[in-house]
This record gives C-alpha cells, sequence and structure tokens, in this order.
C-alpha cells in the first residue's frame, strides 16, 4: 500500500468514526426523513435586497469550509449554486458549534439562519442551527476534470455533477431541447404515442439487434432498432400526425457519436411528402435552438455553424461529382461500379449493386465535407427499403438526410406505400441476410399486412436527438450528453 492509499483510507476511517460520534450523541443523520428548506442559494443572492435582516432555511451539499477560533464559514451548493454560511459559537452554541467538527466537505446540512453581507462584501446566512441530514462516507475529488479523469466521470456522474457545475448545465440544456422539441410538435397537431420496446422482430432499420429471451412465450425478442413500423401501422389505422421520442437500442461499435442504447424521435404525417419533411426538420431544429439557446448561428468546437432555413440541397450522386471526382450519371452497371470502387480503394463485399457502391462512395469522401447544415437526397433504392421510388429515376428514392458537422442529424422520406414494392424489397433483404448481411431488415409479414389495407401518402422523419443534443451544447462527445453512457465494467467490480 502507497503513502498516498494509506492517508486515503485513514481519512476514510476518520469520517466513520465521526458519524460512530453523531450516533453516539443521538445524531445519525440517516434518521431524518425531511428538511424544509424555504429558498435557494441563487433565489437569496438575487433578492438580496428584499431578504436582507430575514431568516431563511437552506439546504445543501459543503464544498469547502474555513475558519480559525469560534468562527467558521462553510460553502454550501444546492441545485442552483453555492452560498456561504457563517458559524459563530456564542449563536450557535457550545454543543451546536462543537458538532461542526464532526461535519466534512461533502456533507449534506440544513441550516437556518439571517441573510446578511459579510464585511467583504459577500452575501451569507448568519446560521442559528444547523443540521446534518446526511453523512458523507467518501472523499470529494478536489480537481475532477481532466483526460486523466473522464472515464471516472462517466462511470461516476453523480460525482462529476456535485463538483462541475458547468456538467449539469449541459444536461439542463438537453431537457431544455427535448422540451422544445415536444412543443413544437404538439402545436402542430401531432400525436405522442408509445410503442413497444420489445419486439419479435427487428425491424424499420439496417442494423444489429440486442437479443433477448422472453421465457413464458419461450421465443427471443428484440430491443426495437427503430419504432418506424408501428407508427406507419398508426397512420394505417388512421391517425394523421404521430411521433415518438425514446430509447432504441443498437448492438453496434461504440464512439464519440454511437453509444448501444440513444435516444432519436420518429415522426409521420400523412398525405405530405420527404418536401414537407425537410421544411419541417429545418424549421423544428432552427426553432428549438432559438428557444434553447436564443440563437440560430452554433459555434461548435470553433465552427460556427448557421442554423437558419432554408438548408442547402444536394444529391447524392452530385455530392460524389463534387467530393469524389466520379460520375456516376455515367456509370450504369454493377460491374463498372465495382472496377471504380477499386480504382479507389475501396473495399467491395461479394454482392455489393451500383446503388451500395455509391453509397459506399459517399459515406468514405463526401459526409466529412458537410459542416452548414445539408440535406442530401437522391438515395439509391437498394440502401433505402422503405421509400417511395423517384418517378424520374426509379434507381434513386425520394429520401433525404441532414448532415450537420460531418455528422448525419436526421432520416426521412416519402414512405413506401405500395405493398408490391415493399414485399419485393424486403424479399431482398432477406436474401442479403441469408448471404451474411447481419444488419439487413427482415421480413415482416404483418407490416405487409398493414400495407395492404392502405397506407396514405405519407412523410416519416427520424432525428438522431443525441447527435442533435452533441451539436447545441457544443460537446465532444456522445458520453458527455448522457448521464449515464454504457461503459464497460472495471475489472475489480
Amino acid at each position: 500500500m502507497t503513502e498516498v492509499e494509506q492517508n486515503l483510507n485513514e481519512m476514510l476511517m476518520m469520517r466513520r468514526e465521526k458519524l460512530k460520534e453523531l450516533i453516539k450523541k443521538g445524531k445519525n443523520p440517516y434518521q431524518i426523513e425531511k428538511y424544509d428548506y424555504t429558498h435557494h442559494s441563487t433565489e437569496i443572492k438575487e433578492n438580496f435586497e428584499e431578504l436582507e435582516g430575514r431568516e431563511v432555511s437552506v439546504a445543501g451539499r459543503i464544498m469547502s469550509r474555513r475558519g480559525h477560533g469560534k468562527v467558521s464559514f462553510l460553502d454550501i451548493q444546492d441545485s442552483e449554486g453555492r452560498i456561504q454560511i457563517f458559524a459563530k459559537f456564542d449563536i450557535l452554541g457550545e454543543e451546536g458549534y462543537e458538532d461542526l467538527a464532526l461535519y466534512d466537505i461533502g456533507d449534506i446540512i440544513g441550516v437556518k439562519g439571517e441573510v446578511f453581507k459579510t464585511r467583504t462584501g459577500e452575501i451569507s446566512v448568519r446560521a442559528k442551527e444547523i443540521l446534518l441530514l446526511c453523512k458523507s462516507l467518501q472523499i470529494l475529488p478536489e480537481k475532477w476534470h481532466g483526460l486523466k479523469d473522464q472515464d471516472l466521470r462517466y462511470r461516476q456522474r453523480y460525482v462529476d455533477l456535485i463538483v462541475n457545475p458547468e456538467v449539469k448545465e449541459t444536461f439542463v440544456l438537453r431537457t431544455k431541447i427535448i422540451k422544445a422539441i415536444r412543443e413544437y410538435l404538439d402545436d402542430r397537431g401531432f400525436l405522442e404515442v408509445e410503442t413497444p420496446i420489445l419486439n419479435t422482430i427487428a425491424g424499420g432499420a439496417n442494423a444489429r439487434p440486442f437479443i433477448t429471451h422472453h421465457n413464458t412465450l419461450d421465443i427471443d425478442m428484440y430491443l426495437r432498432i427503430a419504432n418506424e413500423l408501428y407508427l406507419k401501422r398508426l397512420i394505417v389505422g388512421g391517425f394523421e400526425k404521430v411521433y415518438e421520442m425514446g430509447r432504441m437500442f443498437r448492438n453496434e461499435g461504440m464512439s464519440p457519436k454511437h453509444n448501444p442504447e440513444f435516444t432519436s424521435i420518429e415522426l409521420y404525417q400523412a398525405y405530405v411528402d420527404y418536401e414537407e419533411m425537410m421544411r419541417l426538420t429545418e424549421d423544428l431544429i432552427s426553432y428549438v435552438a432559438e428557444k434553447a439557446l436564443g440563437t440560430l448561428k452554433i459555434n461548435y468546437q470553433g465552427t460556427e455553424i448557421d442554423l437558419t432555413p432554408p438548408w442547402r440541397r444536394l444529391d447524392m450522386e452530385e455530392a460524389i461529382r463534387q467530393y469524389a471526382g466520379v460520375d456516376f450519371s455515367k456509370i450504369n452497371t454493377d460491374e463498372e461500379a465495382r472496377e471504380v470502387a477499386k480504382a479507389k480503394g475501396l473495399e467491395i463485399e461479394e454482392g455489393m449493386t451500383r446503388g451500395h457502391i455509391i453509397n459506399e462512395f459517399f459515406e468514405e469522401f463526401c459526409e466529412e465535407h458537410l459542416i452548414q447544415p445539408t440535406f442530401i437526397i437522391g438515395h439509391p433504392v437498394e440502401v433505402s427499403p422503405l421509400a417511395k421510388r423517384n418517378p424520374e429515376d426509379p434507381r434513386k428514392t425520394n429520401r433525404f438526410e441532414a448532415f450537420m458537422n460531418g455528422w448525419e442529424i436526421a432520416n426521412a422520406f416519402s414512405e413506401l406505400n405500395d405493398p408490391i414494392d415493399q414485399r419485393e424489397r424486403f424479399e431482398e433483404q432477406v436474401r442479403q441476410k441469408e448471404a451474411g448481411d447481419a444488419e439487413a431488415h427482415p421480413m415482416d409479414e404483418d407490416f405487409i399486412n398493414a400495407i395492404e389495407v392502405g397506407l396514405p401518402p405519407t412523410g416519416g422523419l427520424g432525428i438522431g436527438i443525441d447527435r442533435l443534443v452533441i451539436l447545441l451544447t457544443n460537446q465532444p462527445s456522445i458520453r458527455d450528453v448522457l448521464l449515464f453512457p454504457t461503459m464497460k465494467p472495471l475489472q475489480d467490480q
């Protein structure tokens, strides 16, 4: 054991000894069930002139303490900020002041006292009574930042929130963003609904699912990778505008942009097309930014991004011409496409068609250039199994993806409502799955049946909430906008 570890163990033991002493004195903090506070720290500071000389009650965690002789100063932190507590022997009394010696940084206390301003001008509470509400048996770190502590900050978010107030602000802002999204849609007549998270078929997207087992039914089930197919069923059933915001689960890689469980929103509107979904997307995101941030120009990691509508529209093949120098309008066969891809150094898997290769080109050479808000349109039908074909070029679909900072933020299309075409595309996806594509879309007979009942012309949209929050809060990683990101367990746990 190192000297540092030994000192740490001794300090932890001292805290437990102090707790024993408090219990012996009949002051077990864990037996206290409630504390009636009257004000938060910020409220006192902002209304000092009105509250000066008045008695208040506050509660919070001790973040620092100092003092000498019969006077002590404690800074406590509540949900809104910090305020100084002035503790004096002749006001608290001998027993009350002696108890302070048993309190540590990290303890939670309730304080009743008078609002005043110290000689140095700091707004404080002159304590008449201090009550220990919870004894902290761990030691708060003095410095809880920097790369060396990043992993621990994610694992112990509760400590991160205590000692880094700016982290808390990120999650307050996340809540405001989500609230603004709901507000925008609710005000426009959309109905928020709930659909199953446990599915018998992992459909609605091309992704690897998490598999679980239902004991009573004795069948494997899947955590949803998307909620698209259920929401479309509701449009079939007669709803005209629906949305659902919630967790999706994909058994895929982890990165600064990916977490196995993530939040997204999908919405569907009958009798509109993907063009209307484009207008809704740029309008919704600009509304949210204005509401949550008060501006349409955000700064992300040093780059200014202007969310002001209208956003740029760019065909996928045109993007490839611009950024990769390849013109797919002159490449009409799968074989030609494969040869061009090999010449550009792309890895080509067996069975890849011209459409698949166009998508590979776009992801490899184009996405990183799409910094300002851009709608990419003209996706190949092979990678868009649920989107309507473009009548002018049936190899393409009426679909768009919205990009910012080189990231896909939203995905939408004019929904495919031709049940014959839908079955053929599902059958092609099944062939791809049988050929080894673990992410290919499975057959969903009930969904085909729903489309056969009749899906009106419909526009659909999905937005990745976490990525949007990353951009709007200027955070470097998805883990910085998830309160409890997925982490590999520590070996000693």
